[in-house]
Formats: C-alpha cells, structure tokens, sequence
C-alpha cells in the first residue's frame, strides 16, 4: 500500500481541486480529507456517509453542585474565566486544562470527556473516502487526522486497494504533521506568488524533516511565469522533480461551481490534460517502489 499526500504550505493554490482529480483517475484508491477543520473535498465528490464515529479529543470541566461549597477557588484560578458567578462552567470558554480539579478543597470539580467532532466513512462514485469535521473552537485536530488516516488504511484492506490519496490542511502545523508522516510521497501544490513560494519552500521542509519523497507542482503557472522558473530553478537546485505546470482556466472555477471535479467537468480542456500528466508521472514512481 502506498500514502500520497497532497500539501501546500497556503491555502488557496488548488491542493483540493487537484487531489479530487486524482481520485478520478486513480478509480481504485481510497481517498481521505485531512483537512479537519475546514474540509472541503466532499463539495466535489459528493460522498455518502455509510459510517459515524464520535470523537473525543478534548477535556470539559464538571462541577458537583452537591459537593461545591463556594469557596471562589475555582474562578480565582481559571485563567479563561470559564466558571460563572453561579459556579456552572462555561462549555465554550473552558479549556479542559484541569487547574480547577487540582485547587478544589473538596474535590467537587472533575473533568470529562466531550464530543469534539466527528469522523465519517463515506462512499462516492470514485470509491470510499475517509473524512471528519472537528467542532468549532475544539482543538487536536492532529489526533482526528490521525484518526481519518486509520479510518482510510482499514479501508484499503477491506476494498484490497492499494493507494492512499490525502488532502492534507494547509499550512505546516499539527494536523499538516499528522498527515505526513509515514507516508510515501508528497505532492506540493504551489503558485507563482511570493507567498506561494514562501510557504511551498517550508512545506517542502517539512516533507525533508519526515525523509518523505517530495513532487511539486505549479499551479496556474501563467500568471507569472517569471516566479514560475524561480520555483523551476529552486526545485532543480534542489535536485527535487516538478511533476507538472498546470495554466489557468475559467473553467476550473466553472467546474467548483457546478461541484464537479475538473477531470469530470471538462476532461479535455488543458488543466485536465496535465493533471493527467502529473498523475502519470507520480504513478509510474510509485508503482516502481523507489520512493
């Protein structure tokens, strides 16, 4: 089994647009949104949820009315002033940071386990998905990547597939670490903006750090084709392989509107064609084991 993930660095360069084509040409792979805060693969696949599971990352302080004696201890302490004048913890602005079970005189104050999100098996016309949407203010999304990876390896044992193919979050922090390591390779979507370039050098590092395989790919390369060959120049300096440079077209946009992946919308216009190229070239690596 082999682990693609397709990573950014930003937000905004395609990342989703791209692996939902993959996913139209892979036809056999199980595809995972790692994107847990703000998924947005299943706009363009449009999965059907045929499993839930309740997740829970995080920690909500109780108090017991029947053992409180108001002592103030509690609200002193808590630094996110979560305990109201009535001693009730607020849900949202408690942290689970257990200061108010240690300090309580009595032991009236114990913490428990909340819901923080939920993470979904799901089938759509290319195949099973693994997904999951954290709840909003809730932190570990790291560990719900974790879990939609889990999720995703079982169905590729039970489906006797043999690819993985993750959009990863943007960015290079917790959950963008959860949904790189261990895998095979990396596909970096980029643009040619200063902040493209910026931010895909630092994913780039973080793929290095994990001794990961990294491809890159240009992203509406047109629309500065001076910052294009800088990427070209870097990632040759680099000895890294860009897989592919994909113009800009309309009807990508047209596509997203209308839901549909660009392999599925317009499969002979240009972006698709080199989509098809990339997945070409990332394939035959793959298939060769060398990564």
């Amino acid at each position: 089994m082999k682990q693609l993930t397709v990573l950014s660095g930003k937000g905004g360069t395609g990342k989703t647009t791209i692996t939902a084509s993959l996913a139209v040409l892979a036809k056999n792979a199980v595809v995972a949104d790692c994107d847990v805060d703000a998924p947005d693969l299943h706009l363009l696949l449009h999965p059907s949820v045929v499993k839930t599971q309740e997740f829970k990352g995080s920690k909500l302080a109780v108090i017991d009315k029947s053992k409180c004696i108001e002592c103030g201890l509690c609200r002193e302490k808590c630094r996110f002033d979560a305990i109201t004048e009535n001693f009730e913890v607020d849900p949202i602005a408690c942290e689970g940071c257990g200061v108010c079970t240690i300090i309580c005189p009595v032991s009236a104050i114990t913490l428990t386990e909340r819901i923080s999100g939920h993470a979904y098996v799901s089938k759509t016309k290319y195949g099973f998905m693994a997904h999951a949407m954290l709840s909003p203010g809730e932190a570990n999304s790291g560990k719900l990547v974790t879990l939609v990876r889990q999720n995703a390896k079982i169905l590729t044992e039970s489906e006797h597939s043999d690819l993985i193919i993750m959009d990863g979050p943007p960015g290079i922090s917790c959950p963008v670490i959860a949904s790189v390591t261990g895998i095979d390779a990396g596909l970096v979507v980029t643009e040619p903006t200063m902040s493209g370039i910026h931010d895909f050098e630092r994913a780039l590092e973080l793929l290095k750090h994990f001794n990961v395989q990294p491809f890159v790919c240009v992203n509406m390369y047109d629309i500065n084709e001076d910052n294009t060959e800088k990427i070209v120049s870097f990632c040759k300096e680099k000895d890294i392989k860009v897989v592919g440079k994909i113009p800009f077209n309309p009807v990508v946009t047209e596509a997203m509107v209308n839901g549909k992946p660009i392999l599925e919308y317009a499969p002979r216009s240009d972006v698709a064609q080199e989509i098809e190229k990339v997945w070409k070239k990332i394939l035959s690596v793959l298939k060769r084991g060398s990564v």
